[in-house]
């Protein structure tokens, strides 16, 4: 790569949803937001300016310029205010020549031109799932970006087709980059260790898992069922389990189980912490996500990654993130989900091929590619501003 670098163009990156604390808090968006940090490093024609309100970013982010507000910005009114009311400001003065928003929002007025990381639309497809306020916020910043970013950054060709759909967004400015996975999800390494996590936290030997919060589009419930029809239909000794947290109407899942009689074949761990995730997945011998609707889709990659099986659903972006190296039935069909499950666990020349594919499949998402093709939209970006 070669670099003009007789002039240094600094970025602004606004992470104000970054969050490092140990909670459902520091995942998603947050998650998204550190991990780019974390990669995107000065070259000799770009600097990084990053603004943000946490506090133990700069321990974390020594490679880059740190702008910490002092405002509460983790509350939603006080990051709206800043986005709106602070930033422009704030790009002038940092003399920032490009924007990059990690979530959705840009700012109303402001001569720096600028892009947006779009996550998914899931607040105009599933509105029911925000409270009235996020969801009017979330859908005039994304509408206003379609408008008037320089640039709409999607995670995934589903979310891009959505912009299009939805929004009528001009294909032209989309960009679709993939977010990474990290390293820790890997194949277990210390067998005893695993063993002790999963006497600690009272997980069965023979275990399907599932990795998300418990809320209608998780198709947790229609999971259940399958579940339900795959242990009558094969009596092996396995447990389903369920590692999140409870979202909203959760209670569907709970009548699932009473329905079908599981009571004592499903367990719930509740929310997880980010440093047990890679032995919840170890621990599997199969992984399954039945989502109706994801952005990009983490948890089939991490499970891939730990060299679990997975069996995901063939609907949003599910098919793309997961490629041929899972087995993808629709969302809507129990009986395919449960003859799938018991197809995987007892060929086990199959498994062998999956855990295979998986690995080689996972390894291709990292967080060293998307930050390299995000620096390097950067410059696609400052070259038109140029032209």
């Amino acid at each position: 790569m070669c670099y003009n670098i007789s002039v240094i163009h600094r970025i602004g990156l606004n992470a104000h949803l970054l969050n490092l604390s140990a909670s459902y808090r520091g995942a998603g968006i947050s998650w998204y937001s550190f991990h780019l940090l974390r990669h995107l490093t000065p070259a000799p024609d770009l600097a990084y300016t990053v603004f943000l309100s946490e506090p133990r970013a700069r321990e974390q982010l020594t490679h880059l310029t740190v702008a910490r507000s002092r405002l509460p910005t983790q509350q939603p009114l006080a990051r709206i205010f800043w986005e709106q009311g602070v930033q422009p400001f704030v790009l002038r003065q940092e003399q920032i020549a490009l924007l990059h928003g990690f979530a959705y929002a840009g700012p109303l007025a402001s001569a720096v031109p600028w892009l947006v990381t779009i996550h998914d639309l899931s607040f105009i497809r599933y509105p029911e799932t925000f409270n009235a306020a996020n969801r009017l916020y979330l859908t005039w910043a994304v509408r206003h970006a379609a408008r008037h970013a320089r640039c709409l950054l999607a995670v995934s060709e589903s979310t891009k087709r959505d912009l299009v759909e939805l929004l009528g967004a001009d294909a032209r400015k989309i960009a679709v980059i993939y977010s990474g996975i990290e390293a820790r999800f890997a194949p277990v390494q210390d067998r005893a260790a695993l063993d002790t996590w999963r006497a600690q936290r009272h997980l069965p030997a023979k275990m399907i898992l599932f990795v998300g919060t418990l809320e209608p589009r998780k198709n947790v419930a229609h999971l259940i069922h399958a579940f339900a029809r795959f242990k009558r239909a094969t009596h092996l000794p396995h447990k389903l389990v369920l590692a999140g947290s409870r979202g909203w109407k959760y209670a569907q899942v709970d009548a699932a189980i009473e329905q079908e009689e599981m009571n004592d074949h499903v367990i719930f761990t509740g929310y997880l912490p980010q440093a047990e995730l890679p032995l919840c997945y170890q621990a599997a011998e199969l992984f399954v996500y039945p989502s109706r609707y994801e952005g990009m889709g983490f948890p089939p990659l991490e499970a891939m990654a730990t060299g679990v099986p997975v069996i995901t659903s063939n609907v949003s972006s599910l098919p793309e993130v997961a490629g041929d190296a899972a087995l993808q039935v629709s969302p809507d069909d129990p009986v395919a989900l449960a003859e799938a499950m018991a197809h995987v666990l007892s060929d086990t020349a199959l498994r062998e091929q999956m855990i295979a594919r998986g690995l080689a499949h996972a390894a291709t998402f990292t967080w060293e590619r998307t930050a390299h093709q995000t620096a390097d939209l950067y410059r696609a970006l400052l070259a038109q501003r140029e032209a």
